[in-house]
């Protein structure tokens, strides 16, 4: 099979899109797309269809019964410039394959992550991880951590830069140096670990700057792989899962369930989700009776 190129995708390559401060995301390079997907699902399946209908439906089907092999014949790779902070964040995606700046063989650039004032939160009381979304930082509160940030910015620069003209080695010279320093890395990962990431990532749980980067990566994605990405939309991000303790709370509002498969395809599903629903749903019914 030829080489696989999406136009939409080839006009993305090496476009820059800024993220936070000084950030950025870059399409640096992609292997296959929905149709490699198939492709791949066919070596099992045998020779299947061709129709673009029978392919999404295809694509859909995998992506809702989590075979996930076919989505890992597609591979992207970015150019990521980041924070030092997000970056550890993100390296415990351990799916990818990872070629950071190194701060031991260049010097470090003069930039920092300075975040404005509306982004900073209060600590959760209920979230240990992270911020208290809606409580409204003051002023005064704001003002002074984005100079005491700025200020201590810059002067461990000031003073990594009087240590490498000193000569003092690079890696030593680089250790005091905030996590608010930004690096930058290539990141190559295959569609099936990449959607493992958005799901993550995009969650309004995630904080705030990686969110941002999955975001633009999201859009990126969609654009080299449209079919697939709608069906991870539909059966994963925007998806919920339950609990067999929370699916026996739930059994008792579907008894007067009594769709038909014919409904179900007026509301969107295809005859084959709506079958797949119907299954579901006397799955649930049969909880407490087995």
């Amino acid at each position: 099979m030829a080489h696989v190129s999406v136009p939409e995708a080839d006009a993305l390559l090496d476009k820059q899109f800024d993220v936070l401060d000084h950030g950025f995301v870059r399409l640096i390079d992609y292997m296959g797309s929905d149709e490699s997907i198939v492709q791949a699902a066919r070596v099992s399946y045998g020779k299947g269809t061709k129709k673009v209908s029978e392919d999404r439906g295809l694509i859909r089907y995998l992506m809702r019964h989590k075979h996930t092999t076919p989505f890992e014949m597609v591979e992207l790779k970015f150019h990521v410039k980041l924070p030092i902070f997000v970056a550890r964040q993100w390296i415990r995606h351990r799916t990818a394959n990872v070629n950071e700046y190194s701060g031991r063989y260049s010097v470090m650039k003069e930039e920092f992550y300075l975040p404005p004032a509306d982004a900073l939160q209060y600590q959760s009381t209920v979230n240990k991880q992270g911020g208290e979304d809606g409580a409204v930082i003051p002023d005064a509160l704001a003002d002074s951590f984005r100079e005491h940030a700025e200020s201590t910015q810059k002067a461990l620069y000031e003073k990594y830069s009087h240590f490498v003209d000193e000569g003092l080695a690079r890696e030593l010279a680089r250790i005091n140096l905030p996590l608010s320093l930004y690096t930058e890395w290539y990141w190559k990962i295959d569609l099936h670990n990449l959607f493992h990431f958005l799901r993550l990532r995009l969650d309004p749980h995630a904080q705030k700057e990686i969110r941002a980067y999955a975001e633009v990566m999201a859009d990126i994605t969609r654009t080299v792989c449209p079919m697939a990405y709608e069906a991870f939309e539909d059966y994963s991000l925007n998806a919920q899962y339950f609990s067999g303790p929370e699916l026996a709370i739930i059994r008792p509002l579907l008894e007067s369930f009594s769709g038909s498969v014919e409904e179900l395809v007026e509301r969107g599903l295809s005859k084959r989700e709506a079958r797949e629903f119907l299954s579901k749903l006397e799955a649930v019914r049969k909880l407490d009776s087995e």
